[in-house]
């Protein structure tokens, strides 16, 4: 399969790596070639083939979706223009792997995941925190009992990369797609209902730390997305929670944590050192409570593909590797998509369901309807 890269900043790069690496790790249904990389323009695509080992650059993305010879269309320019580019490559019979968000609006995301099902084409959503093992195995345990009846649930995805006030206006605070909620909370809202199941019902609360800010130019823009998100929960099993979308977190670099507490037993996890997951058993004597960690190792599949030893840790783009894994499967037949077009949906339904009650100061009913 010909892979064409519209985009070569960090999640571009990611995507590269992932690509190199699963392709040595995993015994996969496919090959993939990495043939042409667009980006802005034609300099900046230059640089990165260069760099990524492309055989061509281009400044156009149209490029790639006109090219017979590419067969997926892999999307990591601005959220804004993720529909555009989608529904381009799925006329042409194209995969898809896109960054999250997959659009700025859930109706827009409902449309892409709906011509993507209608071309039978197959599509792959970046959401690798999800690929991590120790997110599998508390799936796992939650589901098979070991935590009791789940009784409350605490998200949070908090970084500090929007902290400065003399911070320049990005593509990101565009009201078209931006916001702390829409960037980072849609990991958070995606774990919890990869652990949970359905988020049923939602109360959040927004706010704009820094009314402020100029772009490269000097212009002065009026900020008019979220710094910071706080939301309540409420899942379909009738445990509830609270999910937090931070990019003003000052100090944090990558906090995409969950506590998850039951009847039984309870779990902590923390993407600071995401290669543990801290297991609280209330069966334990009364003496010798306390939360156990467990690192992740070979018994953790598929961490044994990248590592024969246990607490030698894998990384950020190592998830990558294993989500694009899954979405060969996918392409190949054997597996159905990890997580595609119509889960991107989802969580783009789910964000926009929190921004309402935001707005309106009510409890928000989130049935993934169409």
């Amino acid at each position: 399969m010909k892979v064409g890269l519209i985009g070569s900043g960090f999640m571009g790069q990611a995507h590269v790596f992932g690509f190199a690496t699963a392709q040595r790790v995993f015994d996969m249904p496919v090959t993939f070639k990495m043939t042409t990389l667009a980006d802005a323009t034609l300099a900046m695509a230059e640089k990165a083939k260069k760099a990524f080992g492309f055989s061509k650059a281009t400044g156009n993305w149209r490029d790639l979706i006109d090219d017979p010879h590419i067969n997926v269309i892999d999307i990591t320019a601005p959220n804004a223009l993720h529909k555009e580019m989608a529904l381009a490559a799925i006329a042409a019979g194209k995969h898809v792997y896109c960054e999250k968000p997959l659009a700025p609006l859930a109706a827009d995301a409902l449309e892409m995941a709906k011509a993507a099902e209608a071309a039978g084409v197959k599509t792959q959503v970046g959401f690798n925190y999800l690929m991590n093992p120790m997110l599998s195995l508390a799936h796992e345990m939650i589901a098979c009992g070991e935590l009791g009846e789940i009784y409350s649930y605490r998200g949070v995805h908090a970084e500090d990369y929007m902290a400065d006030p003399n911070g320049p206006y990005t593509f990101r605070h565009d009201p078209v797609g931006g916001g702390a909620l829409v960037d980072i909370g849609s990991h958070a809202l995606a774990t919890a209902e990869f652990l949970l199941g359905p988020i049923a019902k939602v109360m959040g609360h927004s706010r704009t730390l820094i009314p402020k800010r100029k772009d490269s130019s000097g212009h002065l823009h009026d900020i008019k997305v979220d710094d910071v998100t706080h939301c309540f929960v409420e899942f379909a099993t009738g445990a509830t929670g609270s999910i937090e979308a931070n990019w003003c977190a000052t100090g944090r670099t990558m906090k995409h944590d969950f506590e998850v507490y039951g009847s039984k037993g309870s779990l902590h996890f923390s993407q600071e050192r995401f290669n543990e997951l801290h297991y609280f058993n209330r069966s334990d004597a009364a003496a010798l409570r306390g939360f156990r960690r467990i690192e992740a190792g070979p018994d953790h599949p598929p961490y044994g593909n990248f590592c024969v030893a246990p607490g030698h840790q894998i990384g950020f783009n190592d998830l990558k590797a294993i989500e694009i894994n899954g979405f060969a499967n996918a392409i190949a037949g054997t597996s159905s998509e990890p997580f595609n077009f119509r889960a991107g949906w989802r969580i783009q339904s789910l964000v926009e369901a929190i921004q309402q009650s935001s707005a309106e100061n009510i409890w928000i009913d989130t049935e993934a309807t169409e």
